[in-house]
C-alpha cells in the first residue's frame, strides 16, 4: 500500500457523554445525531473545504487545507450547537468537544490519514471542555491574530512523549472566527503597560556541551529568581512560568507581553572543570532594547559570589531604591562544599517534578547534600517539603514517618538560617499537615515578609487560610500567586475552586474545575469536588458522571483517606463535600 507524507490541519470531534445519552435513549440520541450531521455538521465541513477522513459512532476526524478553515468550521458548529441546545435540559444536551492540530500525517492510498498529526488532534479533543475547541501551539500560531483564547500552558497528553502547549477557545453564541483586520475593523483596546519594575528571568542556556549539566544552568537561574524575589520593590515572575520558555527560540517582546513584565533577563552558563562562565543580558521587553549585559568568568568556588554579582548588577541597572537591610537579604544562601551544592541542585530539580519516582530520587540527593554539609539550610528546607509531599501523596512506605522527617528537616532549616524564605515555607507546609494551622499561617506570612514575590509562600498561605475556614482571605492569596505565576500549575485551579466551594459559590467552583479538567483530565480530587458541586446545584446526572470518572482514574480513591489527611480545622468544611455527594445519591 503506497503512502504520502504531508502537513495537514486535522480536526477531531466527539460527543460529550455519548455513552450516557445512548444508554438512556439510544434511538432518540441516534436520530438527533443523524439530523445534526445532515443539517449542520456535514454542510459546515463542506463550506470550509474539509474532508471527512473517518467517522465513529459519536465523532469524526476531518482534514482541512488550512487551520483557519478548521477553526472557522469548529466555531460555526459549536455556535450551531449553542442555538440547538437552548431550552434543552442540561443532561439531555448534545455537546461536542473539538481538538485542532497542524502536523505531519501519512496519507495512505485509500485516503486514510495516520501519524502524530492525527494522534495529537484526537488527544486535544479528549481534554477539551464541552462546547470548546482546543488548539495545539502549532495550530494556534496560524490564527493567533484573529482569536482571543485561554493559554492552558504545557500539558502532557496521553501517549504523546513531549508536553504540548495548548490553547482553549470557549464558544458563545456570538463568537466567530475573525477575518484578517480590515480598514473598517474595530481595534482592540491596548493592553495596560506592565509594572515599572517587573522582571522575568528566563532559563539560562547550558553551553557546557554536556546535557547532564542542564540542572546546573537551571539551578543558577532559579537561585537568581529567589534572590530577586526578596525585594518588595520588584514584581518577579515565578520559576514555573519563566521555565515554560525553556528550550524555545523566543521573542523577548512576546515573552514580556505573555508574562506582563517590562524586563526580561536572558543568560547562559558554561561549566568546564573548575571554571564557570556566566553571561547575562537585561532586555527591555517593551522596546526590545538591551538595558545591560555582562560576562562573568570565575572559578567554580566563586559560584555564589557570581550569583550575588549578577543580582546586584540587575538591581543597579533597574535603579531599584534599596531599603535598609535589602543589600544583605539579596545574598545567596551558601555552602563551602561545592559537592553539597551540586547534590542540592539535582535534588531540588527532581523534587519539583512532583512524581513518586522523582520525589524518591530528590529525597536521596537532598539527604546526600546534608550529609556533606549539615549546615546548608536550603537542602534541609527542600528535603522537608519532599517528605511532606511523600506523606500526603503516599509516596513512601510509612507516610507518618515521612511527616515526622518533614517536621525535623523544616525545624533544622529554620534553626540554621531563619532569614531563608524557603525554610519558613517548608515549616508552613509541614505544620499544615500537622494540623497546626495557626503556625502554618504564621510561617507562610514570614516567608512572604522575607520574599514578597515568593509564589510558594502565597500558595501556602492561601491553603492554610482555606483549611482554617477563611476562604475569602485564601482567594486573595491565590489571586496573588496566579499573578506572580501566569502559567501556574493546574493544581492552583483546584485550590481556587476549593475556596469558592467553601463559600457556597458552587457555579463558580464548577467553572474553575472544568478549566482544570481541560489541563489535567486525570485528576481524581477535582472530579470529586466537581461531583459535590453538581450535587449541591441539583445537577445529579452530571454528578454521577464525574463520580464514575473518579474511580475509572483512581480505583483506590477513598473519601475516608482524604478526611484523614486534609487538615480542616472545622470538620464541617469537609462534610460539605460529602453532603454534595450525598445529595446526588453517591454516598451514604
Amino acid at each position: 500500500m503506497s503512502e504520502n507524507r504531508k502537513l495537514a490541519a486535522i480536526l477531531a470531534a466527539d460527543v460529550v457523554g455519548y455513552s450516557r445519552l445512548a444508554s438512556e435513549d439510544e434511538d432518540r440520541t441516534l436520530a438527533r445525531l443523524r439530523a445534526l450531521r445532515s443539517d449542520l455538521i456535514d454542510p459546515t465541513i463542506a463550506v470550509h473545504h474539509g474532508r471527512v477522513i473517518k467517522r465513529t459512532g459519536d465523532g469524526a476526524l476531518v482534514e482541512f487545507r488550512s487551520v483557519v478553515d478548521a477553526v472557522r468550521c469548529a466555531i460555526e458548529v459549536q455556535n450551531g450547537m449553542v442555538e440547538r441546545n437552548a431550552g434543552v435540559q442540561q443532561d439531555r444536551r448534545i455537546e461536542f468537544r473539538i481538538g485542532i492540530h497542524l502536523g505531519d500525517v501519512v496519507e495512505e492510498s485509500d485516503g486514510d490519514l495516520m501519524g502524530d498529526g492525527v494522534n495529537i488532534a484526537s488527544r486535544l479533543e479528549g481534554i477539551a471542555a464541552p462546547g470548546a475547541v482546543c488548539l495545539s501551539e502549532d495550530a494556534y500560531r496560524q490564527v493567533r491574530a484573529r482569536l482571543a483564547v485561554s493559554d492552558l500552558g504545557n500539558t502532557h497528553l496521553k501517549n504523546i512523549a513531549e508536553p504540548i502547549r495548548i490553547y482553549s477557545l470557549q464558544i458563545g453564541a456570538a463568537a466567530e472566527a475573525k477575518p484578517a483586520v480590515t480598514a473598517g475593523a474595530v481595534a482592540r483596546a491596548p493592553a495596560p503597560l506592565p509594572p515599572e519594575l517587573s522582571i522575568a528571568v528566563l532559563p539560562f542556556v547550558n553551553m557546557s556541551g554536556d546535557a547532564e549539566q542542564e540542572y546546573f544552568a537551571d539551578g543558577i537561574c532559579e537561585d537568581i529568581i529567589t534572590a530577586l524575589s526578596k525585594l518588595s520593590q520588584l514584581f518577579v515572575i515565578a520559576r514555573n512560568s519563566s521555565f515554560t520558555f525553556k528550550g524555545r527560540n523566543v521573542n523577548v517582546q512576546e515573552v514580556g507581553h505573555s508574562l506582563n513584565v517590562r524586563y526580561v533577563l536572558e543568560g547562559s552558563v558554561r561549566k568546564s572543570g573548575n571554571k564557570v562562565r556566566i553571561t547575562a543580558q537585561l532586555i527591555n521587553a517593551i522596546t526590545g532594547g538591551h538595558h545591560w549585559a555582562e560576562r562573568f568568568d570565575r572559578d567554580l568556588s566563586d559560584i555564589f559570589a557570581v550569583q550575588d554579582d549578577v543580582t546586584q548588577q540587575i538591581v543597579g541597572a533597574l535603579q531599584v531604591k534599596l531599603a535598609a537591610g535589602d543589600q544583605q537579604r539579596l545574598a545567596t544562601e551558601q555552602t563551602q562544599n561545592l559537592e553539597a551544592y551540586d547534590f542540592f541542585l539535582r535534588g531540588r530539580e527532581q523534587m519539583w517534578r512532583l512524581t513518586r519516582e522523582q520525589n524518591i530520587q530528590g529525597r536521596q540527593l537532598l539527604q546526600r547534600a546534608i550529609d556533606l554539609d549539615p549546615k546548608f539550610a536550603p537542602a534541609h528546607a527542600f528535603l522537608a517539603v519532599a517528605h511532606a509531599l511523600a506523606y500526603v501523596n503516599q509516596w513512601s512506605e510509612s507516610p507518618l514517618r515521612s511527616l515526622e522527617q518533614a517536621s525535623g528537616s523544616a525545624t533544622q532549616a529554620v534553626a540554621i538560617d531563619d532569614r531563608y524564605p524557603y525554610a519558613h515555607w517548608a515549616m508552613g507546609v509541614v505544620n499544615l499537615y500537622l494540623r497546626r494551622l495557626d503556625v502554618a499561617i504564621r510561617e507562610a506570612e514570614c516567608a512572604i515578609a522575607l520574599a514578597p514575590n515568593l509564589v510558594e509562600g502565597h500558595e501556602s498561605l492561601g491553603n492554610a487560610l482555606h483549611y482554617a475556614g477563611r476562604p475569602d482571605e485564601a482567594l486573595v492569596c491565590f489571586e496573588r500567586a496566579m499573578a506572580l505565576n501566569p502559567y501556574y500549575p493546574d493544581i492552583f485551579l483546584h485550590f481556587h475552586a476549593q475556596a469558592m466551594f467553601q463559600l457556597g459559590r458552587y457555579e463558580e467552583a464548577v467553572a474553575i474545575l472544568k478549566r482544570r479538567l481541560v489541563r489535567n483530565p486525570f485528576t481524581d480530587i477535582s472530579r470529586v469536588l466537581l461531583a459535590a458541586s453538581y450535587g449541591h446545584l441539583g445537577r445529579f446526572a452530571e454528578a454521577r458522571g464525574e463520580w464514575e470518572e473518579v474511580f475509572r482514574i483512581n480505583p483506590d480513591y477513598s473519601l475516608e483517606h482524604r478526611r484523614k489527611v486534609l487538615p480542616y480545622k472545622n470538620p464541617a468544611d469537609f462534610e460539605r463535600i460529602v453532603d454534595g455527594l450525598r445529595k446526588a445519591g453517591l454516598t451514604d
